[in-house]
């Protein structure tokens, strides 16, 4: 299907890069290098399971889960609307 200037199958690209750029942006977050023993933030003691499943880790579930819910996503389709790209 003829879409003016954009190409067949641009609007599964512009789907694609999204996904990509929020994969790679979360596979930056993640925490790397050796464990702490115990959190930075309270002292708590963090699990030798978590330190294995999570390497790099550096704070205890608890004060990870208020980190959690005080992020906002920051991301945005810097690609514009669907529908502002078919128009």
């Amino acid at each position: 299907m003829a879409t003016g200037w954009a190409q067949d199958g641009a609007v599964q690209d512009q789907i694609d890069d999204t996904v990509s750029d929020a994969v790679e942006r979360a596979r930056s977050r993640l925490p790397a290098g050796e464990s702490l023993t115990h959190c930075e933030e309270c002292g708590a003691a963090i699990a030798e399971a978590r330190r294995q499943a999570l390497p790099g880790v550096r704070l205890c579930i608890a004060c990870q889960s208020e980190r959690d819910k005080e992020q906002h996503n920051s991301g945005y389709n810097r690609r514009g609307s669907k529908d502002s790209q078919l128009r």
